[in-house]
């Protein structure tokens, strides 16, 4: 069984804002994704990096949840992104995914998830981008709490952070994420939120002890990048 990872995967089967318009790349993507998750093995896991769906509510989402549902893989772990105009409590989206019957789709919020031993872990984290005003502030307090919260939830176990947008870009740290990161001791980062031009500005290796990992669909050519195999599920 292995543990796989990607990013942005932008879909827009039940609302109008196919990422096709960009061209390059994003031409014909959701082929793309079909394609490349057909590396992926009925029980493997896969970790969703956010700005899953440009639906605006579950229910304009939910033919793009069918869509990954259907997808190779036994769990499929959404994380939020700065797109996710869906996104609600856990409580709704999981009953929401339980109603329709999308048995792979699993929220992961304030919480972790274990691949063997171990911790997934994560949270939607925070970009330079966003202004640091009084009401950003609190939003920015608010993911640092959830990425605590979900690194605490792994215990002793060994972690690997899942973000959507990059804790460290050329020019730029996010030092209170890092932070936790190293307290917690992550070895493996995995963010997305990087398109296009901004691919040549991420950082890619590893940085003051954790390996980070842009795994952005566009960067990694709409596949899932396997991060760990364990003959121990088989």
């Amino acid at each position: 069984m292995a543990l796989y990872a990607i990013g942005d995967t932008h879909l827009s089967l039940g609302s109008d804002k196919p990422m096709d318009v960009f061209g390059g790349g994003w031409t014909g993507y959701v082929d793309k994704l079909r394609e490349g998750f057909s590396h992926v093995g009925a029980e493997d896991t896969v970790v969703i990096c956010g700005d899953v769906s440009w639906g605006m509510s579950l229910e304009e989402a939910k033919t793009d949840f069918a869509f990954l549902d259907r997808l190779p893989g036994k769990r499929k772990l959404l994380l939020k992104g700065n797109h996710d105009y869906w996104w609600t409590t856990a409580s709704k989206m999981s009953r929401f995914f339980q109603e329709n019957g999308f048995s792979t789709l699993e929220i992961l919020h304030n919480n972790c998830a274990f691949y063997g031993e171990i911790a997934l872990c994560g949270t939607r984290g925070w970009f330079y981008e966003e202004e640091r005003g009084e009401h950003s502030a609190k939003i920015f307090n608010r993911e640092l709490m959830r990425l605590e919260t979900s690194l605490k939830a792994g215990g002793e176990r060994e972690k690997i952070c899942f973000l959507h947008y990059p804790p460290i870009y050329q020019g730029y740290r996010c030092q209170e994420i890092l932070d936790l990161l190293k307290r917690y001791g992550v070895k493996l980062c995995c963010y997305g939120h990087l398109h296009g031009p901004s691919h040549r500005f991420a950082v890619n290796g590893v940085w003051d002890g954790v390996d980070f990992r842009l795994i952005a669909a566009d960067y990694v050519g709409f596949q899932p990048v396997e991060l760990l195999f364990s003959e121990k599920f088989l």
